[in-house]
């Protein structure tokens, strides 16, 4: 089975390669174009391409700086969670699944250290690292091969991505042109969407570590005695 998966994965991104979709996505304006062409089925082949691309080299940022390009930012925010919940769950599938052992030996050392903070509060983890590092390849392989479960990972993974992608989405026309290239107006954005990001994760840290600290509730003890 998982040389089946493989197989099929290697033929998908084949594919994509000798239809010239790599080189389309290479510029978020060429990417806009081609779903522009695509008519009504571009949702369905922009949500595919992120969900299949992203996890296996084509950066996410591409496909969540096209969307608000091609559609109103709501429908833009919309497909940007759901290519971004997908491409996740694929990668994070890929290496708890598929390929474990191989993943595991490739994950950098500035990821391991957080190994011990998924075991005390996995779920607040999860929600700070996708606050702070959105959708990495290498983010996602993490948590496939850490102990944290499927479930956790996706409902964290949720809430840690909706903040970024909402104020993108929204703020796209301030941010970038219509090739797609960031304005100068867009690094104000950026530094406010960072600091805002660093103060959610800081807060869930803290709320996470006084839950941990505070030992177990008294209806426990009561019950334990």
């Amino acid at each position: 089975m998982k040389l089946g998966v493989v197989g099929l994965v290697l033929i998908v991104l084949a594919a994509a390669w000798h239809s010239g979709v790599f080189a389309r996505v290479g510029e978020p304006r060429a990417l806009a174009e081609a779903l522009v062409e695509m008519g009504a089925w571009g949702y369905l082949a922009f949500i595919i391409a992120y969900a299949v691309l992203q996890p296996f080299g084509v950066p996410g940022t591409i496909f969540i700086v096209a969307a608000p390009l091609i559609w109103p930012w709501q429908i833009a925010f919309a497909l940007s969670m759901v290519g971004t919940m997908l491409a996740s769950v694929v990668g994070f599938s890929f290496a708890r699944f598929v390929a474990r052992d191989w993943v595991s030996a490739r994950i950098p050392a500035r990821l391991r250290k957080y190994d011990e903070a998924l075991e005390q509060s996995a779920f607040e983890t999860v929600v700070v690292l996708r606050l702070l590092l959105w959708m990495p390849q290498v983010l996602h392989s993490f948590f496939g091969v850490s102990k944290v479960g499927f479930w956790t990972h996706f409902w964290g993974s949720l809430v840690g991505y909706v903040p970024p992608l909402l104020l993108v989405s929204y703020l796209s026309a301030s941010m970038f042109d219509a090739s797609g290239r960031m304005q100068p107006a867009a690094w104000p954005i950026m530094a406010g969407l960072l600091a805002a990001s660093l103060v959610i994760a800081a807060l869930a840290r803290a709320w996470a570590r006084r839950r941990i600290s505070g030992g177990p509730s008294p209806e426990h003890r009561w019950r334990k005695s």
